[in-house]
């Protein structure tokens, strides 16, 4: 019945009509459509998406898709949440509405036409990179109009009519958007157009050292030939730039964010791992790897591993005195990849040095092995801890809980 309360699990009834027909959830953003009923917009958008024609109440076919927002509805909804804010409801914030499809052609021809005065330019792709910032629906709007082919050439144009801030707001707006592959190997594959990347990883402005990176990141993921990744890795200056984002003495997470995904993708090219520790990223991962997020982290001793892979970045590693006890405290501790990958660079850098295995038998690996291979994690991070728990047993005290009676009884397997 419309009057009728539902019971929630934390214990509040949350009225029937401010429930979407579709989700039962609360309503955040309610929108009426053709047929006089009432959806949550995420929802009947999605209802539409999947090629839906119908009224999912009614079954009446809808004469057109235009979602009308009820603002009464939703005004309502936030007073509901407000009376009962000391039962852990929040208030819902006041959505905006989406961009309108005409103003977002129109603010992209004005900025793609060098006829439009560049001050102009500016002010639309400021306003334009606003809207993109909204929400997921701006930007699939903006995406519509091919704003991705504008904005490339827009960053990469040779005018001198260009100016650099034009370029740089357009460069932030750019990665805001997945490119097509065609759309990476249109960069990759042009020599200058990597240079300038390069370049621009050197800027006195943080914020555009780090959309280059972000821009390099995409492109380099986004390209599947091995021979273009380490085109860009061969550009001068980038390694250099990219560590020097990780090594942002402020405190900034999207430096740190951005930084470790261009160095990670980059690094997945084995070519390129030699120009990296030449940088100094494995100081700077060590240095860093404390600040980074849990998915961040994952990535980050990722990238050690790679890293390790390579002689020089094994002696890199083993130069920095926090690397062994930070990789040996890791293990269990952030995620199951963040173990194995953690657990794989110790592999790395105890059989390149009998003094690693000391240190790492010294921070306590032993134990930490042992548990690993006793829990759930996966078969390869077990595996690994496994050949590292047998080149390490030579380097075992007398007294340590592997000779003690206790080994005997754990899923190790005998060597």
């Amino acid at each position: 019945m419309p009057g009728s309360l539902e019971p929630l699990d934390i214990g509040v009834q949350i009225p029937y009509h401010f429930r979407c027909p579709i989700s039962l959830e609360l309503m955040r953003d309610p929108v009426t459509v053709s047929t006089g009923q009432t959806y949550d917009r995420a929802s009947i958008e999605s209802w539409v998406a999947t090629g839906n024609t119908t009224c999912p109440v009614t079954r009446a076919r809808l004469s057109d898709f235009t979602l009308i927002p009820n603002h009464t509805l939703r005004r309502l909804i936030q007073d509901w949440c407000v009376s009962n804010r000391s039962l852990g409801v929040e208030r819902i914030p006041t959505p905006k509405q989406p961009a309108d499809p005409a103003l977002v052609r129109t603010l992209l021809t004005q900025a793609s036409s060098h006829s439009t005065p560049p001050q102009l330019r500016l002010s639309v792709l400021r306003r334009l990179r606003g809207l993109a910032r909204d929400s997921d629906k701006n930007r699939s709007i903006i995406s519509t109009y091919n704003a991705r082919d504008a904005l490339l050439s827009i960053v990469f144009s040779n005018s001198d009519t260009e100016s650099d801030e034009l370029t740089h707001e357009s460069l932030a707006l750019l990665v805001m958007f997945p490119l097509a592959e065609n759309e990476c190997v249109s960069v990759a594959s042009q020599p200058d157009r990597v240079a300038f990347l390069a370049s621009l990883l050197s800027h006195p402005s943080i914020e555009v050292r780090v959309n280059a990176a972000a821009l390099i990141e995409i492109v380099v993921a986004g390209t599947k030939s091995p021979e273009l990744r380490t085109l860009i890795g061969n550009a001068d200056g980038v390694f250099e730039g990219i560590t020097g984002i990780l090594n942002y003495p402020l405190a900034y997470s999207r430096a740190l964010k951005i930084g470790i995904k261009a160095l990670f993708a980059l690094c997945l090219v084995k070519q390129n791992r030699h120009k990296a520790v030449s940088a100094g990223a494995a100081e700077a991962l060590i240095n860093r790897l404390a600040d980074f997020e849990k998915c961040d982290a994952e990535r980050g001793l990722a990238t050690v591993e790679l890293l390790c892979r390579v002689p020089a970045g094994c002696a890199a590693f083993a130069a920095h005195a926090l690397t062994i006890p930070l990789l040996v405290k890791i293990i269990l501790k952030i995620s199951e990849r963040a173990t194995e990958y953690a657990t794989g660079a110790l592999l790395s850098l105890c059989s390149a040095s009998e003094q690693l295995q000391r240190d790492a038998v010294a921070a306590g690996v032993v134990t930490q092995l042992l548990l690993l291979v006793q829990s759930d994690c996966t078969e390869r991070a077990k595996r690994k801890a496994q050949l590292l728990l047998k080149l390490l047993r030579d380097s075992w005290p007398d007294d340590s809980i592997a000779n003690s009676e206790d080994y005997g009884y754990s899923d190790v397997l005998p060597f």
